[in-house]
Parts: structure tokens; C-alpha cells; sequence
């Protein structure tokens, strides 16, 4: 088979690195790396499986031979779904490659709140604060996929009650307990610490609103390494100043990149990172390692792993 790599890396890091370990994984099969536009037009008629960030709707059409896309986030509303489930080119996400670098800024959040490490890094002289620990806190994971299951998983050893909400609540968890989505509110009273890594749905969109924020306990912290717009953020912005919640520790924004004039900056119990939970040096090879494993199963004829169903 013949494998695309598009242009654009990832988290800072080369497509070319990309095609390289996708080279060493496939020996078997021819990769191709494009580095412009014009390289894109020109390649895609003869590749089997295409991969990258994104894929232009324009280019499908010559894509003849084109079977899957394989995208190198874990999340898909940003690919025009719509044109690629018109020329029935299935979908792959990069579910798994996330978890162990993600799960860990989500703990290290949680740490840096408890013992307040973020107030004594703010510090200019010797001032003592007043830590916490997180052991005997409760922890509440909102959507269980792979990163949240790798949270729950890594949090077990720092004797913490976890709930996990999910979907589908009867399908269980790593969690102490699992929940559906209705009763989010009961949780969020209980809990110490909230931590979003949920994808981005229509019933995701918003899901901390001021509502949800006012349920939570005034010393309560919200962790998001899900999608900025999970949270409604005038609503987090107002519960912050008024010191209704403990504090929040950003990963992602609505919106992003976030102005360098937004209120969130000034507020001082609020940590902000640049998007930079998913990354990891081990990026690539793991994300290889599952479009490799697709490979395989394309041509032995067998179910895509991380396939991602299509709008209809």
C-alpha cells in the first residue's frame, strides 16, 4: 500500500519525523511525505491512506485510490466529515496516543493545587503557604475514554475517590464510581477536584456553565485538558473572581489561543498552559504504531482501529 503523510506536524514536531516512523513500522509499503500544497494535489491520486491534521475537502476528489484518513488529533469536528464520508474514505482518530502525557498534566494540576505550589512559585521572598494533600479528596472525571481512563488509573495510588461520568454509565470504568451524565450535578457538589476530558459534542458544548460552576464547592478546582469550549467561560471567569471555586488550571480555552488582554490572565488562582497537555516526544511513534496496526487490518479486511463514525 502507499501511505500519504501531509504536511503539517504536530505539537511542534516534523511530519518528517511522522513518515519516518512510519517507514520503520511498514517496511512492507511505500510512505510518501508532502511538504507543500502542490505536493498534496500531486501525491494523493495514488495513496491508499492518507495522514495529518487535516486534509483539504479540495484534494478528495482526485483522490482515487484513498481509503482512510488517518487524523493525528484525537479529536475529528475540525475534518470536513462531510466530504470524506461522500467519497467513502473512512476515518481514524489518534484516541490513545494522549494518554500517559495528558493524564500526567492533569495529576500535576492537581498536585500544584493541593500543595499550592502555584502560590509559592508566585512568590518573590520566603513566604510560607498553607498546602493541602490530595490524598482523601474526590476527584470527578468527566468522559472515560482513554485519557480519562489513564487519569483514574494513575490517581489510584494517591487514595482518592474517583467518579467517572460517562455516556453510557452501564459500560463501568477504572473509577470508584461510575455515573451518567444526569447526574453530573451530585457529583460536582461532592467534589474536589473536576477534570474535563470529555470530546467536544453538542451535548458537551458548554456543559460547565454558571449553573454547574455555582454547584461546585468554593474550594473546588476545574481542571480542562478537553476542548475550551467545554466550559462557558464569561461564567468561569465571574465564579473565579468572586472566589466561588477554588481555581482553574487551562489547557485549553474558548477562545484560543487566548487573548493576551482576557480577564483570565489577571486572576491569580488560574494556571494556564498552551494547549500543551497532548504533547509529548513520544507522539509520532505512537501514532504510528496505530496507523501501522491499521495498515494491517485494511488489507487483511478487518474493523479500522479508532474509527470514527461519520456524520450521516
Amino acid at each position: 500500500m502507499e501511505l500519504l503523510v501531509l504536511r503539517e506536524g504536530v505539537h511542534g514536531l516534523p511530519a518528517e519525523s511522522y513518515a519516518g516512523a512510519l517507514a520503520e513500522r511498514l517496511p512492507g509499503h511505500t510512505v510518501k511525505h508532502a511538504t507543500t500544497p502542490d505536493a498534496e494535489r500531486e501525491l494523493i491520486p495514488d495513496a491508499d491512506v492518507a495522514t495529518g491534521l487535516d486534509v483539504r475537502s479540495s484534494i478528495l476528489a482526485d483522490a482515487d485510490s484513498l481509503r482512510v484518513f488517518a487524523c493525528a488529533y484525537a479529536g475529528t469536528d475540525h475534518l470536513p466529515l462531510d466530504a470524506l464520508a461522500e467519497h467513502d474514505i473512512a476515518v481514524t482518530n489518534a484516541a490513545g496516543v494522549h494518554t500517559p502525557n495528558a493524564a500526567e498534566q492533569a495529576i500535576g494540576s492537581m498536585l500544584a493545587f493541593s500543595r499550592r505550589l502555584h502560590e509559592a512559585a508566585r512568590a518573590d521572598s520566603w513566604q510560607p503557604v498553607s498546602p493541602g494533600e490530595l490524598a482523601g479528596s474526590t476527584v470527578t472525571i468527566v468522559g472515560l475514554g482513554a485519557i480519562g481512563t489513564g487519569i483514574a488509573e494513575r490517581l489510584d495510588p494517591f487514595g482518592v475517590t474517583t467518579v467517572g461520568v460517562r455516556r453510557r454509565p452501564e459500560s463501568g470504568g477504572p473509577t470508584d464510581e461510575v455515573i451518567g451524565p444526569e447526574r453530573l450535578q451530585n457529583a460536582l457538589a461532592r467534589s474536589e477536584f473536576v477534570v474535563l476530558c470529555c470530546p467536544l459534542t453538542e451535548s458537551t458544548r458548554g456543559l460547565v456553565d454558571a449553573e454547574a460552576l455555582a454547584t461546585l464547592p468554593p474550594d473546588a478546582v476545574l481542571v480542562n485538558v478537553a476542548r475550551g469550549e467545554v466550559i462557558e467561560t464569561e461564567a468561569l471567569v465571574e465564579s473565579l473572581r468572586r472566589g466561588w471555586i477554588g481555581g482553574a488550571v487551562l489547557d485549553v480555552t474558548d477562545p484560543e489561543p487566548l487573548p493576551d488582554d482576557h480577564p483570565l490572565w489577571g486572576i491569580d488562582d488560574v494556571l494556564i498552559t498552551p494547549h500543551s497537555a497532548g504533547a509529548t516526544p513520544n507522539y509520532y511513534g505512537r501514532l504510528a504504531d496505530i496507523v501501522a496496526d491499521n495498515v494491517g487490518r485494511l488489507k487483511a479486511g478487518e474493523t479500522l482501529r479508532n474509527r470514527v463514525r461519520l456524520r450521516e
